[in-house]
């Protein structure tokens, strides 16, 4: 039995009865009488899923938590901790030559409706990418053709080979069967919901859904026991439609919840007094850094398109009041880099020294004064070097609070040195749209994730040509050719190439000198997970799964899987 116990306020204003769990009843019970799902088999989870689930389509990147990684598999998976790929659907990888790559697959691999899987499911799934629209299909850049030379080869020739890209894709996209697939037509592959039954070949299929949640069930047979010895511990794995913090924490105490994916603001507070309740670390930080938050400037627009001016934005912003202030020490400040802590070994100090930026004022001001920024009206505000007023917005989601109120520290201190910024918070629709559409001032945006490579990054910051609609890259739109060309040619190197640091060296440079985004925190991987059915939790211990503790669709490319095989019944 785990015992009710008492919650900070920050959570104790929601209706716990929604939660409750009576005294005579266990987590093993599942206290809420559903025997479908007996609690000892069952990892609940919430988190992931901000709607119903409905989208069962893969090509379209479907919402349904755990279509991918559950279901549909990916040919590696990117090893976090060795830095990388590990084998999965593939049973190996090579370059035969600067321009081919060779790819042979495991035997003995069988979709869920028993048929093998087989190289023309591995062409098939990358001919996908020529239909415009499926969001891979910018491989057909560089990629020329995708050759099946048996039923467990298959040889990519490349017209440029851009090696730490394709790396990329090997753990991040799906494999599909083409025998259901090649049935859809193009417009269903682009946009259609497709069947909620899928076939599959990872260890659970779907088990049933409604408006609350979708459920998972363990699939007999899966390939990975037998190839790897690896054996996911839940039979089932239910994942619930996010709920409000209030009810989450509840159900974390009594155990009826075991993990939760969400951002959870004072959650650290309330740590230190519930054993039962584990995070990554077991201090500050809390979370695990996976991606960088960054204050993009549209740089179309003036001041935003000066570097000094940004440079001086940079020295005014303190990222210490929003790690401590806005996440209570559940997250870190980022490096000047941008640079996730996986990717440190490549920091170049002296670059950082010369080029870095630090919280400091008095920086900033001399910076605006040094580039021409001042009041000259008495207002409290520098104006433009026409003498026109400066009046920026800085939007975020509504209802994203962590943001909100990093918007609003942002604002205040731009304010303080006489940059006239206010904080808006717009429907999340209308903040995509005007990212994409570069119809803002500064808004805050955290696509720069883990990945096998910091090419990763700087293509986020330089990607080229600036497009009237920017979809995934340089939401700054600023415009360097040299950045895009080392960027460019980072794709292309090996990891072990000597040119391969030196580049990253020489980007790392750009990106400081010139600022097309401010780095301010890592925002977390959000766990937080109960031990009382279900431990041995991902954590930054050195004897824990190298994984991370969560069921976002970023992560199962990371190994996700390996998470389920290596925790264990509590009891």
């Amino acid at each position: 039995m785990t015992k009710r116990r008492h919650l900070p306020a920050l959570f104790a204003t929601a209706a716990l009865a929604t939660a409750a769990c009576t005294d005579d009843e266990s987590p093993e019970d599942g206290g809420d009488g559903n025997d479908e799902f007996p609690r000892g088999e069952t990892l609940y989870s919430t988190g992931t899923a901000w709607g119903p689930p409905g989208d069962f389509n893969p090509i379209s990147a479907g919402g349904v938590t755990g279509l991918s990684g559950l279901g549909y598999e990916y040919l590696f998976v990117f090893d976090t901790v060795e830095q990388r790929l590990s084998p999965w659907l593939a049973e190996s990888g090579e370059w035969t030559s600067g321009n081919e790559y060779e790819l042979r697959l495991r035997s003995g691999v069988e979709w869920s409706d028993g048929t093998p899987f087989t190289a023309d499911d591995v062409a098939f799934t990358f001919e996908l990418g020529k239909i415009e629209g499926v969001p891979y299909a910018n491989v057909w850049d560089w990629l020329e053709t995708a050759e099946v030379v048996d039923e467990r080869t298959v040889r990519f020739r490349f017209a440029e080979a851009r090696r730490q890209e394709w790396d990329n894709l090997l753990y991040t996209n799906e494999i599909v069967p083409k025998h259901v697939f090649e049935a859809y037509t193009e417009d269903e592959l682009r946009d259609g919901p497709l069947d909620a039954n899928p076939v599959v070949t990872g260890p659970y299929e779907v088990h049933s859904f409604d408006e609350a949640q979708i459920a998972w069930v363990k699939r007999d047979g899966w390939w990975a026991t037998e190839a790897l010895g690896l054996e996911v511990r839940p039979r089932y794995i239910v994942d619930l439609v996010t709920l409000g913090n209030a009810d989450i924490l509840n159900m974390l105490v009594e155990g009826r919840l075991d993990l939760a994916n969400n951002f959870m603001p004072g959650v650290s507070d309330f740590l230190q007094g519930e054993p039962e309740l584990s995070t990554y670390f077991d201090k500050p930080p809390f979370m695990a850094p996976v991606n960088t938050a960054m204050l993009i400037p549209n740089t179309t627009r003036e001041p935003l398109d000066d570097p000094a001016f940004r440079r001086a934005m940079a020295h005014a912003i303190s990222p210490g009041q929003i790690v401590d202030a806005v996440y209570g020490g559940m997250v870190s400040e980022a490096h000047p880099t941008g640079l996730l802590p996986i990717w440190e070994r490549y920091y170049d100090a002296e670059a950082v020294g010369e080029l870095g930026f630090v919280f400091e004022p008095s920086t900033a001001l001399d910076l605006l004064a040094e580039a021409g920024y001042r009041d000259e009206d008495g207002d409290g505000f520098v104006e433009t070097l026409e003498g026109d007023p400066i009046e920026m917005q800085i939007i975020v989601p509504a209802g994203w609070t962590d943001w909100e109120a990093a918007a609003r520290s942002i604002a205040s201190d731009l304010s303080d040195v006489g940059i006239n910024v206010t904080a808006v918070f717009l429907d999340a629709a209308e903040v995509d749209a005007a990212r994409e559409n570069g119809d803002f001032d500064l808004l805050i945006n955290n696509r720069t994730w883990v990945t096998n490579s910091p090419w990763s990054h700087f293509h986020y910051l330089f990607e080229l040509p600036v497009r009237d609609t920017q979809r995934l890259a340089n939401f700054s739109r600023w415009e360097d050719d040299l950045a895009w060309e080392l960027t460019q040619e980072l794709a292309t190197l090996a990891t072990d190439d000597p040119r391969y640091p030196e580049v990253i060296a020489e980007l790392q440079r750009i990106a400081m000198r010139d600022l097309p985004a401010i780095p301010i925190w890592y925002n977390g991987a959000w766990s937080q997970a109960s031990n009382a059915v279900w431990t041995g939790w991902p954590s930054g211990d050195t004897d824990t799964p190298g994984a991370y503790p969560s069921f976002w669709n970023e992560m199962w490319g990371l190994g996700g899987v390996r998470m389920l095989t290596q925790i264990s019944r509590a009891d």
